[in-house]
């Protein structure tokens, strides 16, 4: 299920339905290096790189948000920080031979809980390609948010500029965000240690004879 994402007074809501996902917006200075330098003199494409097969991101269940807690998860007032994906943008250019050349823009955003602090958060963030559920090409990345001291939220920005969607997945391919914390290491069980065999009738019997 696709997810999209709603701030709301501080709490992060996953709605269904697809994430909203701008193509160029926002991301459009960093992707092209800025509005107000000369157009760059492009040779000739065998393909209008602006008529390719482009999906909107979308983030899959459980990949929304991360959090952190002072104890036990779960105690919305134990919470220290969540951080979750603000907004998400991509660009797709088709290449001469087929294939397409995708650019991921992501905005992170860190939020304090009642337990939190100011400090330096790293976030996992993977981007991926898809096609029928398989893995095309995925990068991940480690992005630390900053949140200054007096200030209750900070925001950072990650852009993937090197997908490659190849000729034959060209359509109906899909672009993934992930955002998700290591997995939890359950606890290895105790030890027991084994009971020394007990003796036998005949053992004590020898034992007390000598």
């Amino acid at each position: 299920m696709r997810r999209a994402l709603i701030i709301f007074g501080g709490v992060v809501l996953a709605v269904p339905g697809a994430a909203r996902a701008e193509s160029g917006g926002f991301f459009k200075n960093l992707f092209s290096g800025g509005e107000g330098g000369a157009p760059a003199i492009a040779a000739p494409r065998a393909q209008d790189p602006d008529d390719v097969y482009c999906p909107p991101v979308f983030v899959p269940d459980g990949g929304a948000a991360i959090q952190a807690f002072a104890g036990g998860a779960g105690d919305k007032t134990r919470l220290r920080h969540q951080i979750v994906f603000s907004r998400l943008s991509r660009e797709c250019k088709a290449r001469p031979d087929g294939s397409v050349a995708v650019r991921v823009g992501v905005e992170l955003r860190a939020l304090l809980g009642p337990a939190g602090a100011a400090g330096r958060f790293e976030a996992p963030v993977t981007v991926a390609v898809k096609y029928n559920e398989q893995t095309v090409m995925a990068r991940t990345h480690r992005v630390a948010v900053s949140v200054p001291a007096g200030a209750a939220q900070g925001e950072a920005t990650l852009i993937e500029n090197d997908l490659s969607v190849p000729v034959d997945k060209a359509t109906g391919y899909d672009i993934e965000v992930t955002l998700a914390g290591a997995a939890a290491r359950a606890k290895p069980a105790a030890r027991r240690r084994k009971p020394a065999p007990a003796a036998t009738a005949e053992q004590g019997e020898a034992t007390a004879d000598q």
